[in-house]
């Protein structure tokens, strides 16, 4: 028996147009329309109709697609992985085509696909049966992301459409995100040429989605480049939930969730932490956005955990980066917990830097280290900057 699923958000629709969010545009499924009502079907073009044959409305279709494209060693099953029950927000199968994938994974594949003449992302997971370890692992982290994803709403953060469980394979729609990670944004860049008003509005993006996703009690525990997507108008959003939780649940819990070059070294000790994980990482990627560099680039991810936690050690900051960022960077990444700023913090000196960029205000004389040991104290003396409107170069 199928289950599939929508849950109610958290948020309750604040912030800003995140209540009414822009239909994304679908240049590679739909032909021309003038309307997008819904009051007629949408013509689609060739893409969307070889979609149709892979419509999702049947155990066989199901399985066709999936032999093809996930492990064709796993063994599949019949059984319902909902318990039997029927979830009261049920996605409509039929109505969600299959186009090409775009992404992968260790344990997924995304493809691009239109549910209800929308373009998404469908996320497709594929549960083992014979590794019972692996299976209880992967369905914890399908449970945790639809959980969190279904009741997070802001600009800032992925949108969920739908979920389904059909075993043995879990599925997640999400918004189709068409400029794909930050990562492959930035391995597109040479280094060091991000404007800072780019970086300002790139760093802005992600830290209000952080700051909104910490006021929720939820720690996204992976948060790194690959997991920020991009939209075609280059707003960044906070995906991928599949290993975070609610902070009042594992503020105090071991083990190291996360991707070794952006974890916190107390997470890689596996000691206690709390929500501060999330701003280290944050830190490392601030400094990807000021570098376009892989952070701890030449070492295997186990090395890089291992100079950051044993060591102490970080990826060099540029010589030529405004102070105000590569403090806020140091401050982020320190290795103390505790003196690692709150996100509201690093939106509020996001802001008043970015102001000073916009406004064009000049330097001061003075960049001495001492100015940088607070924020505060800084802000109250009027932007240290230099003229922002140029390419920050190494």
């Amino acid at each position: 028996m199928l289950s599939c699923f929508r849950l109610p958000r958290l948020g309750g629709g604040s912030g800003g147009d995140a209540a009414s969010p822009r239909r994304p545009a679908l240049p590679f499924l739909f032909a021309a329309s003038p309307s997008t009502s819904g009051r007629g079907k949408v013509p689609l073009a060739a893409e969307a109709e070889d979609m149709e044959k892979k419509r999702w409305d049947s155990m066989e279709s199901w399985s066709m697609l999936l032999d093809t494209v996930l492990d064709p060693g796993v063994g599949s099953s019949s059984r319902d992985g909902g318990g039997g029950r029927r979830e009261e927000w049920m996605a409509d199968l039929s109505q969600l085509f299959i186009g090409n994938k775009f992404a992968s994974g260790a344990n997924s594949r995304i493809y691009r696909g239109i549910y209800r003449q929308r373009a998404v992302a469908v996320k497709m997971v594929r549960i083992p049966e014979r590794d019972e370890d692996r299976r209880a692992l992967l369905e914890d982290q399908f449970n945790s992301e639809v959980a969190f994803l279904s009741r997070l709403y802001h600009p800032n953060i992925v949108q969920f459409i739908a979920a389904c469980k059909k075993p043995p394979v879990y599925c997640i729609i999400t918004e189709y995100m068409s400029q794909g990670t930050l990562r492959m944004y930035l391995n597109k860049k040479d280094p060091y040429s991000l404007s800072a008003e780019t970086i300002l509005k790139l760093a802005l993006d992600i830290s209000r989605g952080m700051e909104y996703l910490h006021g929720q009690g939820v720690i996204h525990r992976d948060l790194k480049s690959q997991n920020l997507l991009l939209n075609d108008e280059m707003r960044v959003k906070v995906a991928d939930f599949g290993t975070s939780c609610l902070e009042t649940k594992c503020q105090a819990t071991k083990g190291n969730k996360g991707t070794y070059r952006w974890m916190a070294p107390e997470m890689t000790k596996e000691k206690p932490y709390t929500r501060k994980v999330d701003v280290y990482s944050f830190g490392i990627v601030l400094w990807e956005l000021t570098t376009c560099l892989l952070p701890f680039q030449g070492m295997t991810p186990v090395q890089a955990a291992y100079a950051a936690s044993e060591k102490n050690l970080r990826p060099p900051l540029s010589t030529t980066c405004p102070p105000v960022l590569n403090n806020l960077i140091k401050k982020c990444w320190s290795a103390n917990p505790a003196r690692r700023p709150e996100f509201s913090y690093i939106v509020s000196v996001l802001e008043k830097y970015d102001h000073c960029v916009k406004e064009g205000m000049p330097v001061t004389a003075h960049q001495d280290l001492r100015l940088w040991r607070s924020f505060a104290k800084v802000f109250r003396m009027g932007c240290i900057a230099s003229n922002l409107s140029i390419p920050v170069h190494a």
